[in-house]
């Protein structure tokens, strides 16, 4: 009888497993795929490497959550620091989201004049600072009581930010502004879509502001792929099950009983590292099946359209591109598409000349789903070709540089990684957190980690779950 199993192997279960095994308690690690890191894995195909979606690593920075998950544990990550975050492409304009404030803004209002941008853009950087170096709080769900007592420490937050937690993000940006067009306000929607996973009149200033405020903060670019991360916070554990399918689980008086593709497991406590809306398949007892049912509602379909592609060029490129269309891309939700490449020192992802590259736009997982093979097939490859189009003219790429093109829908994340919805729940004015699932449970035993827990979305909101689960579970 083991006293944790952790099914998934992403960036939550790798982070709860690795936290757990530093505090003394057995873990065992349950990944369906032959390498760890879920939707921040790296995969080999054709004797290529490419990572899977994720493609951004925050929170190393010194003082960072993932930099204190990696100290607590005992690893330091192979990374590079990369600046600038990210270059926004938008009608013929080149702005780069340089780390430094005043170079930005120099950018920004080269772009977009506007004699608030100074103003606006510090205000922006203060929140997310302010943000960050407040610590102790968590959220639990496991009772009523727990609710309310760990929703009690959220005060001090609360009375911080309370002006911005209120305020519609898009009625902020406007009165701020005196209007803005909608230029501009697709140029910081796209930047707020990737972290949030919603738009600017979804969400409150707060969650637009730590959106828009992230690159401010030092991003890292992760040697040899985002798997080799997850990787590498896993490389103590003792034992890791890779390319172990989970194929159901059973409550048990005594715990919990996993049937795997490679035996049965059997195990006190269980941590789910997997989506809400697509791990109740797994089990039959009633209890947790409601548990499950109670979060539907926060399942928004939203999901991805991946575009891999390897080419030749002797040109240096910044590690990541937004490319914002002036309207939303055919068969997707977005108009903007988010471009990783390697970098040109890094022969573990690609040869020397040669780089790979991950492009990333949302999509209605139920366009795809639910087409007939002639339709998905058909909108499969006009979204590829469009994407590569674009792709192409951004970094001066001809045809015949392209060595290999593929892509990836919704299902083929549902194939690989047993989910469709990816990137968590958005941070919207409905989805406060008193609705959001926690990292606990009123189930005993039973923890859950991931995008769509507690805190929700990239490095910083799952790593944030993970300590938040490791730090219940310990009391």
């Amino acid at each position: 009888m083991r006293e944790f199993a952790i099914v998934g192997g992403g960036i939550g279960g790798c982070s709860v497993a690795a936290l757990l095994h530093a505090r003394g308690h057995d873990v065992v690690l349950i990944e369906k795929e032959p390498s760890l890191g879920g939707c921040a894995s790296t995969f080999t195909r054709k004797g290529h490497r490419y990572n899977a979606g994720a493609t951004t690593i925050a929170g190393y920075h010194r003082g960072g959550v993932l930099r204190r998950l990696c100290d607590t544990i005992g690893v330091e990550l192979d990374v590079i620091p990369t600046d600038p975050a990210v270059t926004i492409v938008q009608e013929g304009k080149r702005c780069v989201r340089y780390r430094d404030l005043e170079k930005f803004l120099d950018e920004i209002h080269r772009f977009y004049p506007h004699p608030r941008h100074a103003e606006f853009w510090t205000l922006v950087r203060t929140i997310g600072t302010a943000f960050e170096e407040m610590e102790g709080y968590g959220y639990s769900n496991a009772s009523l009581f727990s609710k309310l007592r760990s929703l009690a420490g959220f005060f001090p937050v609360l009375k911080t930010f309370w002006p911005y937690l209120h305020a519609n993000a898009r009625r902020f940006i406007q009165d701020f502004y005196g209007g803005a067009d909608r230029e501009y306000l697709d140029f910081l929607d796209a930047q707020i879509l990737i972290v949030a996973q919603a738009t600017s009149d979804r969400v409150n200033f707060f969650t637009a502001a730590l959106a828009l405020g992230y690159t401010f903060n030092e991003i890292h670019y992760p040697l040899g792929g985002m798997g080799a991360v997850c990787e590498r916070i896993a490389s103590r554990l003792p034992d890791v099950r890779r390319g172990c399918e989970v194929r159901s689980i059973e409550k048990t008086d005594a715990g919990y009983r996993l049937v795997t593709s490679g035996g049965t497991i059997s195990a006190r406590n269980l941590i789910m590292g997997t989506s809400h809306y697509e791990s109740s398949g797994l089990f039959r007892d009633p209890e947790i099946l409601s548990y499950y049912h109670r979060y539907e509602t926060l399942d928004n379909h939203q999901s991805a359209f991946v575009l891999y592609l390897r080419f030749r060029s002797e040109r240096i490129y910044d590690h990541h591109y937004q490319l914002i269309s002036p309207k939303i891309l055919p068969h997707t939700l977005s108009q903007s598409v988010f471009v990783s490449l390697s970098d040109p020192a890094d022969t573990a992802m690609a040869p020397r000349g040669e780089y790979c590259l991950t492009a990333s736009i949302h999509t209605d997982a139920r366009e795809w789903i639910g087409a007939d093979p002639s339709r998905y097939k058909a909108q499969k490859e006009e979204l590829q070709a469009l994407l590569q189009s674009m792709i192409c003219d951004t970094l001066s790429l001809s045809g015949d540089a392209v060595i290999e093109s593929f892509s990836a829908t919704p299902k083929t994340f549902r194939r690989y990684l047993n989910r469709t919805q990816v990137g968590g729940n958005a941070m919207t004015c409905a989805n406060i957190l008193p609705r959001l699932p926690s990292n606990d449970t009123p189930i005993k035993g039973f923890y859950q980690v991931g995008d769509t827990a507690y805190a929700a979305q990239g490095w910083p909101g799952v790593v944030i779950g993970a300590i938040n689960c490791a730090r219940l579970i310990d009391g």
